[in-house]
This record gives C-alpha cells, sequence and structure tokens, in this order.
C-alpha cells in the first residue's frame, strides 16, 4: 500500500505560511490544545518521512541552534533545493529536481507509513502538480499578515472532509481533488 503524502500546515486567516521576513511569531502565541482535534501529536505518529524545502529547513536549523536544541526529527528528512546547505543530522537527505523523480525513493524510506510534505506553500503545490499530495490538513489561525509566504501557489479544487475547532484554530482536512481547470 502506498503512503499517504499529506501537507501538515499552519496558517493565518489571510493564507499565509510565514510572514515577509519568514517568521513564525504570529503561530507560537496562539493557543492548542496538543491532545485536540487534528493535533501535531496524533499526526506525527503516522509519519515515516517527511520533505521540506530549503526556507523551512534553514528556518528549523537556525531556530534550532539559536535556541540550542538539535534537528527535531528522528525519521528520515528529505531537503528539496537548488543549493547544497549544510546537512544538521545524518537522517537528512538533500535533494535536486522534481519530487517526482525523487517518489520510490521517498516512499522507500517512510517504510509503510506516510509522508509529511512539511512546506512551504510551493514545494507543496509542486507536490500536487507531480500526483504527489492526497491531503492537506491546515490549522487556521485568528490572525492576518497581509503578505508573506502563501499557504498554496497553484491552483487546485480540494474537497472538505473533516472540520474542527482547537481552541484558537479552526482546522481542517481536505482531499486533494487535482488541478482546477483552465479558465
Amino acid at each position: 500500500m502506498s503512503p499517504r503524502w499529506v501537507f501538515y500546515t499552519a496558517t493565518t486567516l489571510d493564507g499565509y505560511l510565514a510572514d515577509e521576513h519568514d517568521s513564525l511569531d504570529w503561530l507560537f502565541v496562539q493557543p492548542i490544545d496538543e491532545d485536540g482535534p487534528l493535533s501535531y501529536k496524533a499526526f506525527i505518529a503516522d509519519i515515516g518521512a517527511l520533505v521540506m524545502g530549503a526556507t523551512t529547513y534553514r528556518w528549523l536549523v537556525e531556530h534550532g541552534e539559536a535556541a540550542d536544541q538539535p534537528w527535531p526529527y528522528d525519521i528520515p528528512a528529505f531537503v528539496f533545493t537548488h543549493g547544497e546547505p549544510r546537512v544538521a543530522a545524518d537522517s537528512i537527505t538533500v535533494l535536486g529536481g522534481s519530487p517526482l523523480e525523487h517518489r520510490e525513493r521517498i516512499e522507500a524510506a517512510a517504510a509503510g507509513k506516510d509522508v509529511w510534505v512539511v512546506g512551504g506553500g510551493d514545494l507543496a503545490a509542486q507536490f500536487a502538480t507531480d500526483g504527489m499530495l492526497d491531503e492537506i490538513i491546515v490549522s487556521i489561525a485568528p490572525v492576518t499578515l497581509g503578505a508573506g509566504r502563501p499557504l498554496f501557489t497553484r491552483p487546485f479544487d480540494l474537497e472538505l472532509v473533516e472540520l474542527d475547532r482547537n481552541q484558537a484554530f479552526a482546522c481542517a482536512r481536505y482531499r486533494v481533488v487535482g488541478p482546477r481547470p483552465a479558465g
């Protein structure tokens, strides 16, 4: 059985993952129940590997180092980038090219579990375009930024399959239907 490919993220009400300076300050001040609906704790239990873009990776490394914390994941992680970033842990593999080129390798690393498309929004859209995104699970915070890193960068149709509230967040699970038909 193939793993599910899931973009699990949080966004502002106006659809941004981070502000113009890649800050997530807006996110960490929001109350959330770690055991509540669509929680990270329940989600991560089914994840065997994760993928992310260079900006997300850089943010994780810089903020982990600033807080004197090690790499936060003990599962295989794949970083899609055109550059050659410093690798922060043995579990990290740097990749170039399209997601589809690396599908078998990532699925093998997930060892029968699901794959988490961590971010950003453009990378998640690339996975969707390559037919490698089954769900989007998004926690929507009660804040607007007006500009920043968008949640998703390509036109796609989605189907709402679950909706709940987790303290400050409206939490939704969507099935990815497919690209929107041209105009």
